[in-house]
């Protein structure tokens, strides 16, 4: 009985975990969390997100940006990201973030979600 109530506690709080994240918070936690965070201090492969939506490129305080990525005169608007998101090296050729998000889909519901959230 003891075991039956935690696992329908449990099974709850999935449900309700996954009904409040939007696609693009899904989508980022599945793909993007890997290498990035949504906290402003570094600690992951890649540079921390938090605020990157209207952000200079190169700019996140705490992370070694790539020479070409620095030097990049991009502003992170949504046009920026998606033509990033889909092709990093096409779009800053020298960047050390390889894989970007083949899917128009998945890149809007991502830099809506990015757009969302605050610095």
């Amino acid at each position: 009985m003891k075991y039956s109530f935690m696992l329908a506690a449990a099974l709850a709080a999935m449900a309700t975990s996954a009904v409040a994240a939007s696609p693009g918070q899904a989508v980022f936690e599945q793909r993007c969390t890997v290498c990035h965070s949504l906290q402003p201090a570094p600690g992951k492969m890649g540079p921390p997100l938090a605020g990157v939506a209207g952000r200079k490129a190169g700019t996140a305080a705490g992370y070694s940006y790539s020479a070409a990525m620095k030097a990049s005169t991009l502003t992170w608007t949504p046009e920026a990201l998606d033509a990033f998101l889909k092709a990093p090296g096409k779009t800053v050729p020298g960047t050390k973030m390889l894989v970007g998000a083949p899917g128009a889909e998945d890149r809007a519901a991502v830099i809506q979600y990015l757009g969302s959230l605050k610095k």
